[in-house]
């Protein structure tokens, strides 16, 4: 049995272990992703990094615990800017493997590593906003400040769930989800807008929002409706326009002299 020193505060440890193997077993949490308890370590993630003195000139190095063997006197701290500057390194290396992995920012978060706002698949072009306030006229998106960076964020309440921000987004940032009878519009995690689906008098699939059918009836209020109003999906409203187009252009032939 050999002693050691972590933070300051000496172990029991058995030759051969590994300083990570120490920590464990004494409650001392070490970020690792790549150590398994029955495969041989390698080193792979680094997230493991201690902080030891050599014994020759005292300087301070970091090290990985799943690799460091303990030996007696050995000191080893957790903490500290040397810890700190390595882990940080190691985590933004495996964040460049996979940026979204929310494993890896949690992980961080718990040992006090700031990896910066996390990646969002959008990149700022503002085609989602521009058009919800161009085209649409709903206004339902704006870009603010989020942690130093723009962000695009939903304004509360003022989505009618048309989905033209989803279908213009380049890269698949906002994406619309029809589920039974309800429509749900997200970007990132952050909700967007959720609402009740009307059914098309046709087909009746489910096809738009209750408040984006209200909203196109306001915009056309001004204009005399012509025909009788309908609820209907844009493949049952062409189906049935080609169809009274066709019966119109029948009837005017019949009615013409020679026919």
């Amino acid at each position: 049995m050999i002693t050691m020193s972590i933070d300051g505060i000496s172990y029991p440890a058995e030759e051969g272990q590994s300083a990570l193997q120490v920590a464990r077993e004494n409650g001392i949490d070490i970020p690792t992703l790549c150590y398994h308890p029955a495969l041989k370590t390698t080193g792979s993630c680094k997230l493991c990094a201690v902080e030891v003195t050599r014994r020759t000139g005292g300087r301070r190095i970091a090290m990985l615990a799943c690799i460091l063997k303990v030996s007696e006197g050995l000191e080893i701290k957790t903490t500290g800017p040397v810890v700190e500057a390595a882990r940080k390194k190691a985590f933004m290396n495996l964040l460049v493997l996979a940026p979204q992995s929310k494993l890896l920012r949690r992980l961080a978060c718990e040992h006090g590593v700031d990896l910066g706002p996390p990646p969002d698949g959008c990149v700022r072009c503002r085609l989602c906003i521009r058009v919800c306030t161009e085209i649409v006229r709903a206004g339902a998106l704006k870009m603010v400040k989020v942690d130093g960076a723009g962000s695009v964020v939903p304004e509360p309440d003022r989505c009618i769930g048309c989905g033209t921000c989803a279908n213009i987004c380049p890269t698949g940032s906002i994406r619309v989800e029809d589920r039974e009878n309800v429509r749900t519009v997200m970007i990132r995690d952050e909700l967007i807008g959720k609402h009740p689906l009307e059914r098309c008098e046709g087909c009746g699939r489910w096809f738009a929002t209750r408040r984006y059918i209200d909203f196109i009836e306001r915009r056309t209020a001004p204009h005399p409706h012509v025909k009788e109003i309908h609820k209907y999906c844009a493949t049952c409203a062409k189906l049935f326009s080609d169809r009274t187009r066709a019966a119109s252009d029948h009837s005017v032939k019949t009615r013409m002299p020679g026919h």
